[in-house]
Order: structure tokens, then sequence, then C-alpha cells
């Protein structure tokens, strides 16, 4: 389905299920691959809406610069063309900042889910960051950039290895784009997280390359409403642990939604 940003943009989404919208925001340079581990499962208790950034997948990749700011807008028009009332939004690493983004400059934000998530740019890892993303189709260069993402044992999975490249080679952003989301990331500020009047869970792989687990604490420590969990594994320990942080995940979303959609 399309949505058209007001500079023009048209942006790929897709949605499951029935309920409240959970929509999910994800990494530079990533497509929506990355969500699939979730997707379905919350999909049927609520509404799943995956959502390829500009510059990935099926939407339009203009020339950057790109900011979180336009990211956030991005997500609005997205959200305004589904008819969402309300979402909670989950997003990890650049997706993470544009959830943190949009819960301040909109009012459909009723929960953030943030996974490896820093508040400031400067708290990341550029050179861990950039090494996910992979030019070319060499498979041998795909998979070695998967080491930042997964654990030495996920990476010994070949057949799930190799399908997740051949997502990535169908989806992910190219070169240009990846560097304008990048950029993205790494020049945000989030400003006075006091101010996020919003339920928050943050979530982050002990083992996350790219923001260490301490920027990941300290988040859900000065986020008002946030509460903060540990998970094995590095910067996508959403995937790799998907029983487990959907279960949690899950949990989280049905205490905050509204009485006519909780499940229990």
């Amino acid at each position: 389905m399309p949505a058209t940003t007001r500079d023009g943009v048209e942006l790929h989404y897709e949605r499951a299920g029935a309920g409240e919208t959970v929509v999910f925001v994800g990494e530079a340079g990533y497509g929506a691959w990355q969500w699939g581990w979730q997707y379905d499962r919350v999909a049927g208790p609520f509404e799943a809406l995956v959502w390829d950034l500009r510059g990935t997948g099926r939407s339009d990749a203009p020339p950057g610069p790109y900011s979180v700011d336009s990211m956030a807008a991005d997500l609005e028009a997205v959200l305004a063309a589904a008819e969402a009332r309300r979402a909670h939004v989950v997003g990890v690493g650049l997706g993470g900042m544009i959830a943190l983004r949009y819960a301040r400059e909109f009012g459909r934000a009723a929960t953030l889910s943030l996974f490896g998530t820093a508040a400031d740019g400067d708290r990341v890892d550029e050179t861990a960051l950039r090494d996910l993303h992979a030019t070319g189709d060499d498979p041998e260069r795909l998979r070695d950039s998967l080491s930042g993402a997964f654990s030495a044992a996920f990476l010994d999975r070949s057949d799930t290895v190799e399908q997740v490249c051949a997502w990535r080679r169908a989806e992910d952003a190219g070169t240009a784009a990846f560097r304008a989301q990048a950029a993205a990331a790494l020049g945000f500020v989030a400003g006075p997280l006091y101010e996020l009047d919003v339920p928050a869970l943050v979530c982050h792989g002990i083992e996350d390359p790219v923001v260490p687990v301490s920027v990941g604490r300290a988040l859900g420590r000065d986020l008002p409403h946030g509460s903060f969990e540990a998970v094995e594994g590095r910067h996508l320990c959403f995937a790799e642990h998907a029983r487990a942080v959907n279960d949690r995940l899950l949990c989280f979303l049905g205490e905050h939604a509204e009485p006519s959609w909780s499940q229990g």
C-alpha cells in the first residue's frame, strides 16, 4: 500500500491483523525482513504494520540528506494513510530514534518499544553501524556484515542465514540511501527525555556492538515511564531470541492497549 509524504515521497507499507496498530520502524539500511520474526506474531491480537523507510525496499529513494525529523514525519504520513488513530511504535536503532522523535512531535504514539536505540547519535559506534551494510551481491560480504546483528551461533544456521541474505538482496537500501539514513542516525539528538510522557519498553542486546548496552540501560532509566530489559544477543536480538522477546512485547502491548482491544 502507498502513502505519500508532504514532499512527495511515496512510502510502501503492509499490514495484517485487526485491533490497535503496532507499527515497526527499522534500522538504517535494513528492509522489512528484519521484523519477520515479530510481524506474524503481533498480527491477530493487534494490527501489525511494517513500512519501508525512504530509500529502502519499495519506498522511493530521494537523494539525501535525510533527517530523523523528516522520517518521523514519514511515519505520520504512513499512519495517517492507514487511518490509525493511535499506534504502538516499535523501533530498532535509527527506527528507535524515529520513534522517540515521533512521540515528541505527533499525537498518535500510545507506547514505545525500543531495541538497540540511543538517545543521541554520538553514542552510536559509527564503524559498527556502517559495518551492518553490505554493498553488491557478494554472499560472503552479506554474511560477514551480519556479524554485528547476530551471534556466531545464529550465523552457523546456514539455511536461515541464506534466507536472510536473500531478503537483504531484495529489500535493503542502496549505498547512497544507507549513507543518508546512517548520517541521520549519527546526527540525532533526542532532546529532554523527561518530556516524553508515554510508556516505553527498552530492550537491548547485551553484546550489541552498534549501541552499547549501557546506553540502552540509561535510556530506559531516563524515560519517565521507561523500563529496561537486557536480552541475549547482538543488535537484532529481537530476531535471534524472538520467542522470549515476543512474549515480553505482547505482554507490554496488552498492558497498554485500550480496554476494547485488551487480550486479557
